[in-house]
């Protein structure tokens, strides 16, 4: 035998926190601190999903600057703390005459290797420039100095000779 008892059903009574007459309006989402992205997440700034950014080896950065000079975007003075010898003299003469300063598109560094010296004090790297369709070489050099610091102590652009 079944029995259904039936529950005496009382109205909900309102919360008492939340006994108010004004209607509730949603808050705007915005971080803590301003609006979305403009604070850092987590520790130090650091994105719990992002991998810390990737230091590029030296004869990358050295092509990059290299690039940036003999197309024109940077002064040749820019390199001067970055080179010994008579690399900056050569920059000095084949800046002004390079291809890679023409109106056509932006020279993009391709590709950029190296052959590092036996003693690890010094290592000839070479890397492919595109221009829109053409392919430019430069190789230049680079030595290690008594304070650790990569500078570049030779370049030669697309068959430009050294001694020009």
């Amino acid at each position: 035998m079944t029995t259904t008892s039936a529950a005496p059903t009382t109205p909900p009574q309102p919360h008492p926190a939340k006994a108010s007459t004004r209607p509730r309006t949603p808050r705007p989402r915005t971080a803590p601190g301003g609006p979305a992205g403009t604070r850092p997440r987590g520790p130090a700034g650091t994105h719990p999903r992002t991998a810390p950014p990737r230091t590029l080896p030296p004869h990358t950065v050295f092509a990059e600057r290299l690039l940036a000079v003999l197309s024109g975007e940077r002064p040749v003075h820019w390199m001067l703390g970055h080179t010994v010898g008579e690399a900056y003299e050569q920059l000095v003469r084949i800046a002004p005459e390079t291809p890679l300063r023409s109106l056509g598109p932006r020279p993009v560094l391709r590709r950029c290797s190296v052959q590092v010296d036996a003693g690890r004090a010094a290592v000839e790297a070479f890397a492919t420039i595109a221009t829109g369709p053409r392919v430019r070489a430069m190789a230049f050099r680079l030595e290690r100095g008594a304070d650790q610091r990569w500078r570049c102590a030779a370049v030669e652009l697309d068959g430009l000779a050294r001694h020009a």
